[in-house]
């Protein structure tokens, strides 16, 4: 294991979390079997004998609680597929075709009421990262999870803010505001273990009709393990490179007839392979009770926590060869790829405490209620070091490479140490409601949806020999070390003269405050004008206040600004669907992203001018086709789409006058995937993207025409596996795949690049003991190659080496 450095003993006290909160709200886990006789598809179903519109079809469940999809199909039989075997019971008067899940994602039901869909039926691009994949994979993190899903690109905030934590852009958008928990937002900064979720689903382009301002590229959801009807008992150790140590744990109880709790686990610890001096030790636990399952009304309560202590990791530097016009990371010319450029006061320690209930309430076979609300509270204490390479630093590089110096404490004279500490609350209230007006049928969705979030930063100041204003931090570039004699970090309030001076003329300030309060309305209505086409209209309202402070501390008089936005969202979506496993679609979407959004991501969200500014829009165009084809086996998908971005945000200040700020940004192209069972034993999932991301407005002119940052032109996944003889005493499952990403840029000017990512993983694995027990064998990036996760303007961080995890599993 690497030796682990010992820690400067000064840090602040972490913040004592436990949530009291009083809440209601739903999890659909279960329902009867008459009820699923009567629901499931999205659009009506008509018998072959019946010309009238029925009542849209619902999930099933099965015995153990998970959801089935189900599909009337004619008269007379019920087939129910788990996994690859169909079988058909007889019901009523109608075929029902009941589909596990596995690998095809279409049969995927979105997880909240908001999108009471499943994947087939939502008209927009959705990638859903299964958990069988996951399990394939022996993913461990969101971050990993989503390297299944192309024009997902992680990046790190810059400068004094210091954000890190899960940081991720969508089609080049950024989308630190856009992760959900079943449908409601998760505000924390923090770094996301995946010991908790049953699949991920990414919905791409605007989609603030639903989800509210931001999702500008779109929205990341993820459905957790919650209790549900059904005994479970299973657990995973995994070992491996890089000193690497897993423990995961899920129990689900049923202790009366609709009652269930439910309880997941997780210890970590692990070094990463080929980076010196970078690791990660966190523990998590997630507890559910759910009550009224498999009835009409349902309530379910869920506890989360995740406690994370881990060396942040911001990469290496980006230089320009002498006679070249384009910039690359320093590894790319040989600079060793273990190389760290933090101190031993780096450190990210987090503690993340949720509360989530929700409620669900079928009134009759046309009216549910559903609540969703969720309360959080976040602590982190965060110091990283940005190493920055001067143009001397990169010259010495080429010529004397001894000389090469970087400075850890960035443009800005940090990023400096400080304490967060946030909470958040927020409570969605909808309706749905089925009904018809003479021949058309209906489905209503409307809402409520409150939250508040509030942000509070302490920060700290470091001193260098006790000059003061000083804060030099230099090591080397070809071999830096984490020791700088000289450096001492203060306590609150010391060495305030050694502050980040941040911009705008803000000082430099102890304390900095941000909260919003935001009240949203929302209202879609489908109409089926015929049983195969339907139309789907909705809008959202949403009322936005948000506050910030920069108090105490050097410089100049305390800083307060606000910001109030009143902003509309509407979605229109086409939908064609001749058959119940195909459907052609059109959509039209707005989405709005205020100033201050990003409340417990940003540094400095507002300022004296952007204060008065209108919020950025985008616009989505897409077209698009999905199909469930070989019985449901297999699941096809094709868009294409227009997405774009006004960010030259126009306001008016004191004056009248108009404000630009920034760039217009446009992205088209196309995407495509498929996902299910090839044959009998054989499973597959893969993607494909394209996207032309271009610069079309800028107020630097050369800017225009050029890539958008962090969006590659080209990027695919593949992942596939095929068990011999399953069930078997000798039965075996051998698979792996790739992820490839084709080279990005780093800067509007297009003078940075990184290169194209190509990973190869593998796994092989063999069940025994009834298949109640399994051993598993993972090796990843196989070839060995540099390739790059986490992007910057200036630096990039290279990816793990090759390494390999072995897992021992059992479930009952």
């Amino acid at each position: 294991m690497t030796n682990r450095f010992i820690r400067h003993t000064f840090r602040p006290a972490p913040l004592t979390t436990g949530l009291t909160l009083a809440c209601s709200a739903l999890h659909p886990q279960a329902a009867d079997a008459a009820t699923t006789a009567k629901s499931r598809h999205h659009r009506p179903v008509v018998h072959k004998t019946v010309v009238a519109a029925q009542t849209p079809k619902t999930p099933a469940v099965s015995a153990a609680g998970a959801q089935t999809p189900v599909t009337a199909t004619g008269t007379g039989a019920r087939s129910i597929n788990t996994g690859s075997e169909v079988r058909k019971t007889s019901i009523a008067s109608e075929d029902v075709v009941v589909r596990g899940r596995g690998m095809n994602v279409l049969n995927e039901d979105m997880g909240f009421g908001r999108m009471p869909q499943d994947v087939l039926h939502t008209p927009q691009t959705v990638n859903v990262v299964p958990k069988l994949l996951m399990e394939q994979q022996n993913v461990k993190s969101l971050e990993e999870a989503l390297r299944n899903v192309p024009g997902i690109t992680a990046s790190v905030g810059e400068g004094e803010g210091g954000m890190s934590g899960d940081q991720f852009l969508i089609r080049g958008f950024q989308a630190q505001n856009d992760i959900y928990e079943n449908g409601l937002r998760d505000f924390g900064v923090y770094t996301r273990d995946s010991f908790d979720y049953d699949h991920v689903a990414v919905i791409k382009g605007p989609s603030s009709e639903v989800f509210g301002n931001g999702t500008t590229g779109g929205a990341i959801n993820i459905s957790t393990k919650v209790a549900r009807l059904g005994n479970s008992y299973g657990g995973t150790f995994s070992g491996g490179s890089g000193s690497y140590y897993r423990g995961t744990l899920d129990v689900n109880q049923q202790i009366g007839e609709h009652t269930a709790v439910r309880i997941t686990g997780m210890g970590n610890e692990n070094d990463v392979v080929g980076r010196d001096d970078v690791y990660s030790h966190r523990w998590g636990i997630a507890p559910s009770i759910g009550f009224g399952l498999g009835t009409k009304t349902t309530f379910t309560l869920e506890y989360f926590h995740q406690s994370d202590n881990r060396i942040p990791d911001y990469g290496v530097p980006v230089v320009t060869k002498p006679g070249a016009t384009v910039g690359k990371p320093a590894t790319e010319y040989g600079l060793n790829r273990n190389n760290w450029y933090g101190t031993t006061y780096d450190q990210d320690d987090s503690a993340v405490d949720m509360l989530t209930a929700r409620f669900k309430h079928q009134m009759n076979e046309h009216i549910t209620f559903f609540d969703d609300l969720r309360g959080g509270m976040y602590s982190r204490y965060f110091s990283a070091s940005q190493p920055g390479c001067s143009a001397t630093c990169q010259l010495d590089f080429f010529t004397d490479p001894s000389a090469a110096t970087v400075d850890r404490r960035g443009p800005l004279g940090g990023p400096e140490p400080y304490q967060q500490n946030d909470w958040s609350v927020q409570n969605v209230f909808s309706t749905m409601a089925n009904f018809n007006t003479g021949s058309i049928r209906h489905q209503i969705l409307a809402g409520i949806d409150i939250m508040h979030v509030y942000d509070r930063r302490k920060n700290y100041a470091y001193n260098y020999n006790g000059v003061n204003g000083t804060q030099t931090d230099t090591t080397s570039l070809i071999n830096p070390s984490a020791s700088e004699p000289g450096l001492v970090l203060g306590k609150l309030g010391q060495y305030q003269y050694d502050l980040v001076n941040i911009k705008n003329g803000v000082g430099q300030k102890l304390y900095k405050t941000g909260e919003a309060t935001d009240v949203g309305a929302f209202f879609s209505d489908q109409a089926w004008l015929t049983p195969w086409f339907s139309i789907k209209a909705g809008f959202r309202w949403d009322h936005w206040n948000s506050h910030y402070s920069a108090t105490d501390g050097v410089g100049t008089t305390n800083t307060y600004l606000g910001q109030q936005q009143n902003t509309f969202n509407p979605n229109v979506s086409l939908m064609y669907t001749p058959t119940d496993d195909a459907m052609l679609y059109f959509t039209w979407s707005e989405s709005t992203t205020p100033l201050g959004l990003y409340v417990t991501n940003s540094s400095e969200p507002l300022t004296s001018t952007t204060s008065k500014m209108h919020p950025e829009r985008s616009n989505l165009y897409e077209v698009g086709g999905k199909y469930n084809a070989f019985h449901g086996r297999m699941g096809f998908t094709l868009s294409a789409f227009r997405l774009e971005k006004s960010n030259a945000i126009l306001g008016s200040d004191g004056d009248s006058s108009v404000v630009a700020s920034s760039d217009r940004q446009r992205n088209q192209g196309i995407e495509m995937s498929v996902s299910g069972e090839i044959m009998k034993n054989w499973q597959v999932i893969g993607t494909y993207a394209y996207y032309d991301a271009t610069t079309t407005w800028s107020a630097t002119p050369s800017n225009v025409g050029n890539r958008v940052i962090y969006v590659p032109k080209n990027s695919a996944t593949l992942w596939s596996t095929y068990t011999v003889a399953p069930g078997s005493a000798w039965n075996l499952t051998f698979g792996g795949g790739l992820t490839w990403r084709q080279s990005v840029w780093l800067n509007a000017a297009n003078t940075a690049r990184v290169p194209a990512n190509f990973d190869w993983s593998a796994v092989i694995s063999h069940s025994f003991l009834n298949n109640h027990w399994r051993v598993a064998m993972n090796g990843y990036n196989l070839a060995n190659r540099l390739n790059y996760t986490s992007l910057f303007s200036d630096r990039a961080v290279p990816a793990p080496g090759r390494s390999f995890l072995f897992a021992l599993s059992t479930h009952y």
